[in-house]
């Protein structure tokens, strides 16, 4: 879980001199509002946003091309932007900041799937909201969805993909976790006074509850509303272990319940320590402990105690998509560190510390000579893998060399082992409060730093980028171009306003 890096935030720092100072907190408060304020009158649709837009606002794109009436809730859409306005309203309690946040919290509640929670990318045009099981109307009327799919949650149960294109629920990417942590920061922000959005926080986290397996866990997606959750009889609690034998190609056959990808069973427990922060409720943390067991549980035997990204219910890791193989995961297993200090921080439990001792030492001889790790490391060999291009380009290929890797995945990443270990150490000794839902960084911004990030925002309160890769978008056709106004990317604005933010806070 690289919780501090941003390749967005890169594109406004360079070397600073110690003597530089940093901007005046009232002239970053003018700066903030101005640039919530843009942002939400130029780039919103329905209150929701997509990753980027034109400077001049008439090119739009997200994972493909949305239409108009289309917003995204996969990070760093709708619910990153709204809690960028949110991390604004708290610090300078501008009215219109937190109006901003309302509305992006009602393109949340709008798009609410009658499973629980929410799809990649939410819809307001009548064509594509007409087939789809969303709970409320445009206008947040709650529909009568008595018809919609309930019943037994499990990964049995989503295999039999009968409400993919209708229902769909998605844990993968923080999409469902990213909209209820938006909308619980929103019902607090307003005191609970607002119904549509507080029933909406109830309703998606009573089906993560119930989704949730004997062992902690979650699957990536479920398509049918929770009804009552996944029974022990079929899915066991069970300490994880090694396949005695597996397939170097991929199976194509998805039997992976329990999943750690993309960081899914971290943000859950992010979210989970949130909603018992906000509303008090035990029920919550006795959720978010059932996934730190998972944990413990699911950490792979010596001499490779690290974290995979799938695990069947026999709790053996297993192929999901075909760059995705039954593998210890770097990127991961630091993910699951993070969330098991997290929970010790929330909680006061040290036993979520004790998993750390041997991962890390485990990974300190992982590392690659270039300090990285590895995405991949081969069970029993502790190999690296990686994956090339099939013949033709197509499909995808195991490798243990990475000079010709395909390029659609993150194949190395940044070391945070030295950042875990010494924040586990300070927890060992009582050096972080219990109650946070979330750790403190590591590291804020330097004072040049923030005025480098302040400067690069023009007039309007935008940071428009135009070089490289950043400033090429695709058109409606699908064909890349170069706005002559620039781009302004969704990320590049959560991650500025959020440093700042973090700045002006420690000062």
């Amino acid at each position: 879980m690289n919780r501090f890096a941003s390749a967005a935030l890169s594109l406004a720092l360079c070397a600073l001199s110690p003597a530089e100072a940093g901007p005046a907190p009232e002239t970053v408060k003018h700066a903030l509002v101005k640039a919530v304020a843009f942002y939400h009158a130029k780039a919103s649709s329905h209150g929701g946003y997509v990753y980027r837009c034109s400077g001049d606002f008439s090119l739009r794109e997200a994972e493909g091309i949305p239409g108009p009436d289309t917003i995204w809730i996969q990070p760093p859409g709708t619910p990153a932007v709204g809690g960028a306005f949110l991390d604004v309203y708290e610090w300078t309690r501008d009215p219109a900041c937190l109006a901003a946040a309302v509305d992006a919290a009602h393109a949340l509640t709008r798009t609410q799937m009658a499973s629980g929670g929410w799809d990649y990318s939410g819809h307001f045009d009548g064509a594509h909201r007409d087939q789809q099981f969303y709970r409320r109307d445009p206008d947040g009327k709650l529909l009568d969805r008595t018809a919609a799919p309930s019943g037994e949650a499990g990964w049995h149960i989503w295999r039999q993909r009968n409400h993919h294109e209708t229902n769909s629920t998605t844990l993968d990417d923080d999409v469902t976790q990213s909209a209820l942590r938006l909308l619980i920061r929103v019902d607090q922000a307003l005191g609970f006074a607002d119904q549509e959005i507080h029933e909406s926080v109830e309703y998606g986290m009573k089906a993560i509850l119930t989704a949730q397996y004997p062992c902690g866990a979650w699957s990536a997606s479920f398509e049918t509303h929770p009804a009552s959750s996944p029974s022990a009889e079929r899915y066991p609690l069970r300490r994880a272990s090694n396949p005695e034998a597996w397939s170097r190609t991929w199976t194509k056959d998805f039997t992976g319940c329990y999943v750690t990808n993309d960081n899914l069973h971290a943000t859950m427990i992010r979210t989970l320590l949130l909603a018992a922060q906000v509303y008090r409720d035990s029920k919550y943390t006795e959720a978010a402990k059932r996934a730190g067991e998972f944990l413990i549980l699911a950490q792979l035997p010596e001499p490779q105690p690290g974290w995979a990204q799938q695990y069947d219910p026999q709790m053996q890791p297993v192929w999901s998509r075909a760059f995705e193989p039954p593998a210890v995961s770097g990127r991961e297993s630091q993910a699951m560190m993070w969330a098991l200090l997290t929970l010790c921080a929330a909680t006061g439990d040290k036993k979520f510390l004790a998993p750390l001792t041997p991962a890390l030492a485990y990974f300190r001889r992982s590392l690659l000579p270039d300090g990285r790790l590895a995405r991949f490391y081969e069970l029993e060999t502790n190999k690296p893998i990686y994956f090339k291009r099939g013949p033709g380009g197509k499909g995808h290929e195991l490798t243990y060399e990475d000079d010709n890797t395909a390029s659609n995945y993150g194949w190395k990443w940044e070391s945070e082992l030295d950042a875990i270990e010494a924040t586990g150490k300070r927890l060992a000794v009582g050096g972080v409060a219990p109650g946070l839902y979330t750790l403190p960084p590591v590291k804020r911004l330097s004072d040049g730093e923030a005025d480098r990030i302040l400067g690069a925002l023009d007039a309007n309160g935008a940071w428009v980028e135009r070089e490289g890769d950043r400033g090429i978008m695709r058109d409606a056709g699908g064909r890349k171009t170069q706005p002559v106004a620039g781009v302004i990317h969704g990320d590049a604005f959560v991650t500025n306003i959020t440093a700042l933010c973090l700045w002006a806070r420690g000062r």
